[in-house]
């Protein structure tokens, strides 16, 4: 059965089609990119081709260049052999992605789902859709509220939250608000930026149009949103695994550190902050080691307390080593030092 495939290498003002598209020729049909319409005057040259290759066998020579000149436009191309230039037009499309983005946002942009969509529709997507920045601590979406926009991150990174359990990081390149293509619906959930985030965003109309045109794109969001929910429902089930869970700057560390003491709590307390995570281990309301980014025991406690952004879990039960392990010093003395210190920075 004869099969090629052909791209066009040079493009001069086609009506129809774009550089790098692909079409897919056989014996018996002709396949031209996703959503554009077929031209007739490119159907009679390519057709002209096919009894030529046939009748030559279909020796693959790459270096040739055809052309198709029957209207306004004009536009050369030639065969490929898709096996081996798979990774050329990757980049290729990498690279319209980039100007493009170069162009509209002054900055590129890792997404992996931007080089999926299909180039007639690429350059009418990013042109529609807004760039904005916003600070650490804003909310992007407030559970509770109509969302109705789909965001991607350029720069920065947000917090998916549902109450006081942390679902999900989302930083550079990823995509917040996949639900809205379904429609304007009430969130279920909080976004909220944990540092400076520049992004661009679109309606989920829009997202939702594209989503209808681009199967491609489809498989993609699918893959997606069947990722997403894995996370979401992992994350409840460690909620309900845990023996308390709630945000910092509802009940700040010192007083957190003196619940675990009085009730002579064992287990390990984690603490995800906006500038890293952290732990501290208590043996019957004793602390027995801490951790925080680069510090360990007293010094990692001192920091912590300190913070007043964040989420927490405890979790009951030590390791063996753990309920071996000495105190790191005496719970009050700590306690009364990393607040010494708080007052001191405050003041200077």
């Amino acid at each position: 059965m004869f099969k090629a495939t052909f791209e066009i290498c040079e493009n001069n003002n086609c009506p129809l089609y774009d550089l790098n598209d692909r079409f897919e020729l056989s014996d018996k049909t002709l396949t031209v990119p996703e959503d554009k319409k077929v031209c007739l005057i490119f159907v009679r040259e390519i057709t002209q081709l096919l009894f030529s290759l046939m009748a030559s066998g279909n020796k693959e020579d790459t270096d040739k260049v055809y052309s198709c000149s029957g209207c306004k436009g004009l536009i050369k191309f030639k065969q490929i052999t898709p096996e081996t230039d798979i990774n050329e037009s990757k980049k290729r499309k990498k690279a319209l992605v980039d100007a493009l983005m170069l162009e509209h946002f002054g900055m590129t942009s890792e997404n992996e789902l931007l080089p999926m969509i299909p180039s007639a529709q690429l350059k009418e997507f990013i042109s529609g859709c807004t760039k904005s920045e916003f600070k650490r601590g804003e909310v992007l979406i407030e559970k509770g509220g109509i969302s109705n926009r789909v965001y991607f991150i350029l720069r920065g990174g947000v917090v998916v939250e549902d109450g006081p359990v942390k679902i999900s990081h989302i930083g550079d390149g990823e995509i917040i608000g996949e639900m809205s293509c379904l429609g304007a619906s009430v969130s279920s959930i909080s976004v909220r930026c944990s540092q400076d985030t520049v992004l661009f965003f679109c309606s989920g109309e829009d997202f939702g149009r594209l989503l209808e045109k681009s199967s491609a794109v489809q498989l993609f969001m699918a893959q997606l949103l069947a990722k997403r929910l894995s996370s979401a429902n992992r994350a409840r089930t460690d909620m309900l695994n845990s023996c308390m869970t709630g945000r910092i700057d509802e009940m700040v560390p010192a007083e957190l550190l003196q619940v675990f003491n009085m009730h002579s709590k064992t287990g390990v307390l984690t603490l995800e902050m906006a500038d890293g995570y952290g732990s501290i281990s208590f043996r019957e309301g004793a602390i027995v080691s801490a951790f925080y980014n680069e510090l360990d025991d007293q010094d990692a406690v001192f920091a912590i307390l300190a913070e007043r952004e964040g989420i927490y879990k405890f979790v009951a039960g030590l390791s063996p080593q753990e309920m071996e392990a000495e105190e790191i010093g005496d719970f009050m003395g700590l306690l009364m030092e990393g607040v010494r210190r708080i007052d001191e920075e405050m003041e200077a």
